[in-house]
């Protein structure tokens, strides 16, 4: 009796240890292994995002052997990817290696693969690259750009759900000046216009982005170009900019575009986009070669799961500890996962805030799960929202306070680096953005692009 006793009691011991030094933290992990002979559960965690990445990290790997699997090697950053598209930053300053986040954590396997579908019955996934078994599985693959149905739409956009999207963006910004130079005056018109669709945070940053290079920035580069005839279009289907924020950030951000010299067109719906016209619902057209698409997100769907866990902008309906609706062992975290709560019935709002306490509050319960304890049900509290529109130009709300201008975009830098992974980086990110201020230029607008030459053949 009393040695059972002291068996628990070490048991208990080593599964609800406090923090420990690293090599002290494998012994215990290898001796609770071969001397209590148990085994550790297998959870594979989809997606690298800011959920995922922050759910790998607090999972107690003395309970779990971890598979994390994602299609990219890299974290991406993405309230900052605006500013690689506009050249402001470079790519490796918003993209962490994953393997380089994790390499202390012992007992994670990284894989770099697509997965395909999930096998509920037989507790397995399908990916790119095979097959794997879980005890626990944890969807975090966030969500991808709604075209509300419009395939000629969706294939003569940009978007910017990711590094790449910003580097293309980049690349076809730049080359467009290039092609400007000597273009012929019908197609001139083309090149000039630059329409940004959706004003949501992301579209009136872009927005802001772009007309201060604009004014700044490229005439210096293309002094031959008169850039009073380059125009930035913002359109957006509601009143305002910024719908989701307070009257406050709508009535300032607004002003700040048209200040900037930004083209708004609020309460206009497109209806098509072939790659040279785009089109609105009510029949006007504006000729360009650039649209970025920025209207709207809808979540990236999995085969397998039960379709009555699928919501509206293919969400997944979970409850307060995360575990998706009609399923046992399988939940999700992040903008993917819609958890209706007493603040929230409509599911909290996809930010990057809310899945990083997602995450930390599922590793919590996970474990919880695992000791037979009771778990916590999860509510965000929100700190406020923000945007930038440009220099000495944010809106900042807090739920005590609205504020906008240069106290704001102070807060919104200082708020954006602490979110960046490693002290490296957010030096990097510091001191371009020092420099840019200070110079009001930047030297980060490099054309990188791969130029496939034609193999030789015999006519």
């Amino acid at each position: 009796m009393e040695r059972s006793k002291i068996h628990f009691s070490i048991s208990f011991f080593i599964l609800n240890k406090t923090p420990l030094p690293f090599h002290l933290d494998i012994f215990l992990s290898t001796f609770r292994k071969r001397f209590f002979m148990t085994t550790n559960k297998k959870i594979i965690v989809i997606g690298g995002g800011f959920a995922g990445v922050q759910l790998v990290k607090s999972l107690d790997e003395n309970l779990f052997d971890i598979l994390l699997i994602d299609k990219f090697n890299h974290h991406q950053f993405q309230p900052l990817f605006y500013q690689v598209a506009t050249s402001q930053l470079e790519p490796s300053s918003i993209s962490f290696p994953l393997r380089n986040i994790f390499k202390h954590k012992h007992g994670l396997q990284i894989r770099l693969a697509e997965v395909t579908g999930i096998d509920v019955k037989e507790n397995e996934i399908d990916t790119s690259i095979g097959k794997f078994s879980y005890d626990y599985l944890v969807i975090a693959i966030g969500c991808t750009t709604n075209f509300f149905g419009n395939e000629m739409i969706s294939q003569n956009v940009f978007t910017l759900k990711s590094t790449a999207d910003a580097i293309a963006i980049r690349n076809h910004i730049l080359l467009t000046f290039e092609n400007i130079i000597s273009a012929k005056d019908e197609e001139k018109e083309r090149l000039l216009n630059l329409v940004i669709v959706g004003a949501g945070p992301t579209g009136v940053e872009l927005a802001g982005a772009f007309a201060e290079i604009k004014n700044t920035i490229l005439p210096k580069d293309y002094p031959g170009i008169d850039f009073s005839k380059f125009k930035i279009y913002l359109i957006e289907g509601s009143k305002h900019t910024l719908n989701s924020m307070s009257d406050n950030a709508k009535t300032s951000s607004q002003e700040y575009l048209e200040k900037m010299g930004v083209i708004l067109r609020t309460e206009t719906y497109v209806s098509n986009y072939d790659g040279n016209e785009l089109t609105f619902k009510d029949g006007t057209v504006i000729k360009t070669k650039t649209v970025i698409w920025a209207a709207g997100v809808i979540g990236n769907r999995l085969k397998g799961l039960p379709e009555t866990c699928l919501l509206g902008g293919n969400r997944l309906k979970v409850n307060r500890i995360n575990q998706v609706a009609g399923t046992v062992n399988i939940f999700a975290v992040g903008d993917i996962a819609n958890m209706e709560t007493p603040k929230y019935p409509r599911g909290h709002p996809q930010l990057a805030n809310v899945a990083i306490n997602q995450a930390k509050n599922f590793a919590a319960n996970i474990k919880k799960i695992i000791l037979k304890q009771p778990t916590t049900e999860f509510e965000y509290v929100d700190l406020g929202s923000m945007a930038t529109i440009g220099r000495n130009k944010a809106v900042v709300d807090f739920p005590f306070v609205k504020l906008k201008g240069y106290f704001a975009w102070v807060i919104w830098m200082f708020l954006h680096l602490m979110l960046i992974l490693t002290a490296k980086n957010k030096l990097i990110v510091f001191i371009n953005w020092a420099w840019a201020y200070i110079t009001k230029d930047t030297s980060l607008r490099l054309i990188i692009k791969q130029n496939k030459p034609q193999k030789n053949r015999e006519d």
